[in-house]
């Protein structure tokens, strides 16, 4: 079987399939709010620029037709002076923005605990800085992290040369940090379900168990079940836990891809949304010391996590974190998010009728400028 009929093989989760439809619109509707936002002195964005990045967003109409489809977000206007239609936020828009950055800055502490956490489960406890630029938004940290955070936390972190590469950098780990420090947030899970007088899960062995969540409708098979529990067992080496040599021969290859997996949960968890992209997570593999397909493993264990392929991405999302397509312990960077993702989903429904007839005659100046164009032309 080939690695794409592997993908297209696995049990879809119509949950997710759905989030995911609705991820995909919202990705093209953050992509296009960062650049309007990026100018601070004259937050707005030409059409005729957005029109150019248009199969770079994928937006395959064309952005005004795709700006249109988002009135409570996207405002469009002409520009007199510049003889051209350009767009804005809209107040809402702008309002959301503005309440997730406040989340972001209060939550700092958390998002430097989890930048810690990531170098921490690194052999080298430090990672690529380009690594970190592509997990910033999952990972809760504020856009100008490499000031805000990493240079105004010189005790705990430290920017080195890479000698491979000489024009990237290294984010490291400065001493002090045990790597008994931290609890895998798979631990928390075991320590309630030990606890719990009632758990389904087997008591021998669930110091190493993960929760297992599979998707409705999955039929387990006998033999399947047995190695699921069998699996349950196999002691490995947390994604805290120093690995050396002789460890790697200790635990084999199923105590290895144990930790692989316990890793990848731990990264997961520390996301903001507890999901993040199979591209961007796979710059940290060899940092991890994961020596498997990252893809791979994620299809090999449909109870832990679920595999996405919406909106031409693979997205990775950790199953025990959700319920009925949101998060079971939503945290307040996440909120203003779906505050937005609440905006993309209104669509043009709710607008005033003195927002309608503004919006009606947008279009008439956006069509008479289309058909003095042609004119020209």
């Amino acid at each position: 079987m080939t690695s794409c009929q592997y993908v297209a093989s696995r049990h879809r989760d119509p949950t997710f399939e759905k989030l995911m439809d609705k991820y995909k619109t919202l990705n093209k509707v953050l992509a296009i709010q960062d650049l309007i936002l990026s100018n601070p002195k004259n937050p707005s964005l030409s059409l005729d620029f957005l029109s150019r990045l248009s199969q770079k967003l994928h937006l395959n109409r064309g952005p005004l037709s795709f700006l249109r489809k988002f009135p409570h977000i996207f405002q469009i206007f002409y520009d007199p002076s510049k003889s051209q239609p350009y767009c804005r936020s809209t107040e809402s828009a702008i309002q959301i923005s503005n309440s997730e950055l406040e989340a972001i800055k209060s939550a700092m502490p958390i998002a430097i605990d989890r930048l810690i956490r990531i170098l921490s489960m690194s052999d080298s406890k430090s990672v690529p800085l380009r690594a970190v630029f592509k997990v910033w938004r999952e990972l809760g940290l504020p856009d100008d992290f490499e000031d805000s955070v990493i240079a105004q936390n010189p005790h705990i972190f430290e920017l080195c040369d890479n000698p491979s590469e000489p024009s990237t950098h290294i984010l490291k780990l400065v001493g002090g940090f045990s790597c008994n420090q931290f609890l895998a947030a798979v631990e928390n899970w075991r320590i309630v379900e030990c606890c719990k007088e009632d758990t389904s899960v087997d008591r021998i062995g669930i110091q190493y168990s993960f929760r297992h969540v599979f998707p409705p409708g999955m039929r387990l098979k006998k033999d399947y079940k047995a190695k699921v529990k069998e699996w349950q067992r196999l002691p490995y080496v947390g994604p805290y836990e120093e690995m050396g040599e002789k460890m790697k021969l200790k635990v084999g290859s199923m105590g290895l891809e144990k930790r692989a997996v316990a890793i990848v949960h731990e990264f997961l968890s520390l996301t903001v949304e507890k999901m993040v992209e199979v591209e961007k997570i796979s710059h940290f593999r060899k940092w991890f010391g994961i020596d498997l397909n990252i893809r791979d493993l994620f299809l090999d264990h449909p109870g832990l996590f679920y595999l996405s392929t919406k909106g031409k991405t693979h997205t990775i999302f950790l199953r025990e974190a959700y319920e009925r397509g949101r998060l079971i312990d939503p945290n307040p960077v996440y909120d203003a998010r779906m505050k937005l993702l609440n905006l993309v989903l209104m669509g043009c429904r709710g607008l005033s009728t003195e927002c309608s007839m503004s919006r009606k005659s947008t279009q008439l100046q956006e069509e008479e400028i289309g058909k003095s164009n042609e004119f020209e032309a």
